[in-house]
Order: C-alpha cells, then sequence, then structure tokens
C-alpha cells in the first residue's frame, strides 16, 4: 500500500494538532455513518477517492470477541483512481479536536492507522464548501493482527459475521445498518461488496429484503471486484 494510494500516513501527532485554532475533519465509512460517539459542530455528505470499503478486518471488540471475531469494514487500494467510497464527514471544533483524536485513536486500536486524504462534499452548496478538503480518516494496516486478509468470499465472510456478537451488538446488525445509511444517504450509488453481502445475511437469517431504490442494479449483478 502506497502512500500515494492510502493518502498520507499521519502520525499520531501531526500538524493539524498543533494549531490550537484549527478545526480538522474526520471521515466516517463504517459505524461512523450513522452514529458518531464524539462531540461535532458540523457533518457533511460526501466521498473519498480511490479506495474500496471492504469487511477485511476481524473485530474483537465492539463486534465480535478473542474466540469468535466479527468483520468490520477497512479501506483497501483500488486500480480506478475514481472510484468512490461514500461516507460522512465530520468537521470538530478546535476545541474539542484533541479529545476526539485521542478518542479516535482508542477507538479503532485495533490495528488502525490514521491518514490525510481529500473528501469530495456531496451535494454541492456553494462553490467554496464543495472543494474538496483534506480530511482524516483509520485505514487498517494489511499487517495488523487483526487484518482477516483479500481473499475470503463474500460467502466465507458471511459465515463469520453470522455467528458473531460484541460489545455493540450483534455483527449482522452492523451490516444492516451500514447497507440502510448508504441506500438512504446516497439512493441509487452502487457498493456491490456491501449490498451483496447484506444480501446473503438476510436469506441465512431469513429477514426480508429491503426495498430496491432507483439505479440500485448491485443486487442482481455479479460483483467486479472483491
Amino acid at each position: 500500500m502506497s502512500e500515494a494510494a492510502h493518502g498520507n500516513r499521519i502520525p499520531q501527532a501531526f500538524e493539524g494538532e498543533e494549531d490550537g485554532q484549527q478545526d480538522i475533519w474526520i471521515f466516517g465509512y463504517g459505524s461512523l455513518v450513522w452514529k458518531a460517539d464524539f462531540p461535532f459542530e458540523e457533518k457533511r455528505t460526501g466521498y473519498i477517492k480511490g479506495f474500496l470499503r471492504r469487511f477485511f478486518q476481524n473485530s474483537i471488540d465492539h463486534r465480535g470477541t478473542q474466540d469468535r471475531p466479527g468483520r468490520v469494514v477497512t479501506l483497501v487500494h483500488s486500480d480506478d483512481p475514481e472510484s468512490k467510497v461514500w461516507g460522512m464527514g465530520y468537521r470538530i471544533g478546535a476545541s474539542e479536536k484533541l479529545q476526539v483524536l485521542s478518542h479516535l485513536d482508542h477507538r479503532e486500536k485495533n490495528g488502525y492507522d490514521r491518514h490525510c486524504v481529500k473528501f469530495y462534499p456531496y451535494p454541492p452548496c456553494t462553490a467554496q464548501l464543495n472543494e474538496p478538503q483534506p480530511i482524516l480518516l483509520y485505514v487498517a494496516t494489511q499487517d495488523n493482527p487483526s487484518f482477516a486478509g483479500l481473499h475470503d468470499t463474500l460467502d466465507e465472510i458471511a459465515d463469520q459475521i453470522l455467528v458473531s456478537a460484541g460489545q455493540s451488538g450483534k455483527n449482522s446488525e452492523y451490516v444492516y445498518r451500514l447497507a440502510e445509511a448508504m441506500r438512504q444517504l446516497y439512493p441509487g450509488e452502487r457498493d456491490d461488496h456491501l449490498f451483496e453481502l447484506e444480501q446473503l445475511l438476510l436469506k441465512r437469517e431469513c429477514r426480508p429484503e429491503p426495498p430496491t431504490t432507483e439505479g440500485d442494479t448491485s443486487r442482481s449483478e455479479t460483483s467486479k471486484e472483491g
């Protein structure tokens, strides 16, 4: 994973922290999409480029245990620099940022590093607000002990998720909440890996399928990646 692919890796102390008057932005692409457990000044929908969202990280706390780890999302490099990962951007006030970063560093301690990439707000509001801006995010390193690898099939990932639960609840509910948030926030946008995994879990748990939004063909086509 090159820095060009994943943005610049940010050490635990970075220049934004040294400027006490400077707000920072945090990008959420997993549970932070629907639930921010920290104070923020505003949030904006949008995306980052050059990544794929994948259930390639084991969870031994929030959605699983040491004996029965669950799966949560991380980001991996895409061969297509224009590929998008949709999520939520949060602006953290200068007075709160050290506290929030400390909280997130602890929250993501199970193998995640900070990175800085460009965030593309969407939909556009004004020319100024629509300009790409630096944003921090957390990406699981592929050499961390909880990285599950790149090669498991969706069936294998679903098998693991179905039997896993942790401090934050059932692993399958994490998938359902993320998929539903993506449909509500970004109707018609594709995320084959997420939506196909959701379908596998729904069928195995005998739950009804969610309504298909306009333009969402991911349930009838085979994912081209992952």
